[in-house]
């Protein structure tokens, strides 16, 4: 068996005139399927893609990724920060402390989550210095109790730079005679940051020294760890790793990351990505499915050239590759087409909504995008094999025709 020649012989069935004419109006919509299901699902995914990459950036870039908490004060945390830097992934470590406290203004009051850092090592590796104004990020400096607040939180509070914000934390409770009284501590506003994102509303960051005295511990203790990820979404996998670590170094630590406050949102935008990508793929299944109408009525229509090429020694599995072949054709016609218009598209989106007049995030804002060659591979891939998938059926039938009946009457 030569399987050149049935490619061969698929390709001259594909390149001819369809004497169906319904054959061919089956064709041309499944070849259409397949192009319109490709390039909708390249700009959808890249979208997505984009979505999230932007919500990691503003609120994973501006909260820590990982932290290890530790039960007593490290006496050497520059060697612990060592060891953690040799792990894959592991960018920075930087002393850091969380707190919940409450921010009280002279006309509102909301729940803030308190970091303290220290500004000149975080720079380096936090985006969030390069998001706020005026360079306010270096205002924080220890003993000035300067505090720098999310932009959005400063619009609820009712201040700007200069004005005074009561921070009351939820740690350093002393009891009196009247009861509980939380540690408080007036503080200046140094400024504000915008991530663009939902911390802006609910994150406030103080010097290292000075969030340690707002909860009424020593200024000097190292107790929490912050560890920049060169992907956030390493995190996972990277937890485990650190507790080993620690557990070696016989330090008694608890390591937590991102998703116990925001595992839920992107956990949301991932399964929304996911049925998305479901929805549009079922397009290329229904293309699928006319490919397989179009070569059954193909397989009834040559039944007879199919009985003249078995009796001339052609194998049952070279008319099948027959077929295949001429379906597989349909579909990389489709699928070239669907990668050339969504690749281009995704490319030229933002230009493309700004012709048509729409504003889908806003007026002035870009809709994000993210245009993953991986993933530009498995639509790939998946459509191809899909495709084969459809035309085994119309093959086997066509290799099952019995020449002496298909001849009788000719």
């Amino acid at each position: 068996m030569n399987p050149a020649l049935s490619c061969f012989i698929g390709y001259r069935y594909w390149r001819a005139r369809k004497s169906n004419a319904f054959a061919s109006f089956i064709t041309f919509f499944a070849v259409s399927g397949i192009f319109l299901g490709v390039a909708a699902l390249i700009v959808v995914s890249s979208v997505m893609n984009g979505l999230e990459g932007q919500l990691k950036q503003r609120i994973l870039g501006a909260i820590p990724q990982l932290t290890i908490h530790t039960q007593a004060p490290l006496s050497d945390w520059q060697k612990v920060k060592q060891q953690l830097l040799s792990l894959p992934g592991v960018k920075g470590v930087e002393p850091s402390i969380t707190n919940q406290a409450m921010a009280q203004s002279a006309s509102n009051i909301q729940a803030v989550a308190v970091y303290g850092i220290f500004p000149d090592e975080d720079k380096a590796l936090s985006p969030l210095a390069t998001n706020t104004f005026n360079d306010a990020y270096t205002a924080l400096q220890a003993g000035k109790y300067n505090v720098l607040l999310g932009s959005e939180l400063a619009r609820r509070l009712n201040v700007s730079s200069g004005d005074k914000v009561r921070l009351l934390s939820g740690e350093g409770v002393i009891y009196s005679p009247l009861g509980p009284v939380p540690s408080q501590r007036t503080f200046t506003v140094a400024g504000v940051f915008e991530m663009g994102s939902q911390v802006d509303a609910n994150v406030a960051y103080l010097h290292y020294s000075d969030a340690r005295r707002l909860m009424r511990k020593s200024a000097d203790d190292i107790e929490d760890l912050r560890v920049f990820l060169s992907d956030p979404f390493l995190a996972p996998s990277l937890s485990p790793a650190v507790s080993t670590l620690l557990q070696q170094q016989g330090i008694n630590a608890e390591v937590s990351d991102w998703r116990d406050n925001y595992g839920h949102l992107f956990a949301a935008v991932k399964m929304e990505k996911n049925m998305m990508s479901l929805l549009l793929s079922l397009i290329i299944t229904v293309a699928a499915f006319n490919i397989v109408s179009a070569l059954v009525m193909m397989v009834v229509d040559k039944t007879a050239d199919v009985a003249v090429l078995k009796t001339q020694g052609l194998s049952p599995f070279g008319v099948m590759l027959v077929f295949i072949s001429q379906g597989s054709l349909n579909a990389l016609v489709g699928l070239v087409l669907g990668i050339a218009l969504g690749v281009t598209a995704t490319l030229n989106i933002n230009g493309i909504m700004s012709t048509l007049g729409m504003q889908i995030l806003g007026v002035g804002q870009r809709l994000p995008v993210i245009l993953d060659p991986s993933h530009l591979g498995l639509i790939a891939s998946g459509s191809v094999v899909l495709t084969l998938l459809a035309t085994l059926y119309p093959a086997v039938r066509a290799a099952a025709v019995q020449p002496a009946n298909a001849l009788r009457y000719e």
